[in-house]
């Protein structure tokens, strides 16, 4: 593990820390699992979640739960385009967020959140820790089948698979 990330942990033991989960299953529930492993090591957890898909949480009760708006209109939030599902809340949430994450550093002027733990993707989140100075730890959940594929780029690329001209 990294040492800055070994000094936030052993800082914060006792403290709250705040998740903030991918609004994706394959997201949340590796988020929910970490924040079981924080919480039996005697953390306390709040987690920021936007209202689009967010999970049933009352079978943890240990648990803070925050809602922020999306901002998804209906055909947003029912749109089956993931990366335009992506763009748009990484786009909406950033007030929500902020504001949330701000009230909830405010408030705990007393023992303050040593620092947020983010899913890769809600990739604004860094830019809102930084606006805020407070340290961000960056959650990766992936399946095996994602890291292959992932893996599999540069060779396919070698061999005239890939094309990244004009995509981006």
């Amino acid at each position: 593990m990294d040492k800055q990330v070994q000094t936030i942990l052993q800082r914060s033991r006792r403290r709250r820390l705040v998740l903030f989960p991918l609004t994706l299953q394959g997201h949340i529930n590796p988020m929910i699992q970490l924040a079981n492993i924080l919480h039996h090591k005697g953390f306390n957890i709040s987690i920021i979640h936007t209202k689009y898909n967010f999970p049933n949480l009352s079978i943890y009760p240990h648990f803070t739960l925050y809602l922020i708006p999306d901002g998804l209109s209906e055909s947003e939030a029912s749109t089956t385009d993931i990366i335009l599902l992506l763009k748009l809340l990484n786009e909406k949430c950033v007030k929500p967020f902020f504001d949330c994450l701000a009230r909830l550093l405010s408030d705990d002027a007393d023992d303050p959140i040593p620092c947020i733990i983010t899913d890769a993707v809600w990739y604004f989140t860094q830019a809102v820790a930084d606006n805020l100075n407070i340290p961000r730890i960056v959650l990766r959940a992936s399946s095996v089948g994602s890291l292959l594929a992932f893996a599999a780029l540069p060779l396919l690329q070698d061999k005239g698979y890939l094309s990244w001209k004009g995509t981006f």
